[in-house]
């Protein structure tokens, strides 16, 4: 008698609440990246200023202080509309780990560390930026996979 272990998966959750699920991550990381172009562009002296007395980057600040936020408001604008939020979440995670890069590189072999961030997160420390960098990339590869998951199930029924 051949006996058959059907596996039940605990963590089942819907098309429906996977759409919800990445819908809600997508707008997390449209937050936080709208949030922080506004306050790069509203401070723009500022952002610049302090990306220019960085020694390895410094002779670029003009450019990167309009391209990253320009970069944040377009890749927001990924993750809102649905033909493009896989797009989106590539691109996010992508800029978020140049970003930790940066922040890593700066903790190296950088004197001073000049914050330009918003909100609470300039209020972490250089080791609580990369923790919360990295939560926000886990977010988005979770999405990622609510995503795939959701098409894989679209394909099999």
């Amino acid at each position: 008698m051949e006996r058959t272990i059907i596996r039940k998966n605990i963590f089942q959750l819907t098309d429906t609440v996977r759409d919800y699920l990445a819908f809600g991550i997508g707008l997390a990381c449209l937050f936080l990246f709208i949030t922080s172009a506004i306050n790069k562009i509203g401070e723009h002296e500022r952002f610049m200023d302090g990306l220019s007395r960085v020694h390895f980057i410094g002779e670029y600040a003009r450019f990167i202080s309009w391209a990253v936020p320009v970069a944040e408001i377009i890749i927001s604008l990924f993750l809102i509309i649905p033909g493009t939020q896989r797009l989106g979440f590539y691109c996010f995670i992508t800029l978020i780990a140049v970003f930790t890069g940066y922040i890593v590189a700066m903790m190296l072999w950088a004197e001073n560390l000049p914050c330009n961030c918003n909100l609470i997160i300039e209020k972490l420390s250089w080791e609580g930026h990369i923790w919360f960098n990295a939560g926000f990339i886990a977010l988005a590869v979770f999405a990622l996979w609510l995503g795939r998951a959701t098409k894989n199930h679209k394909t099999k029924t």
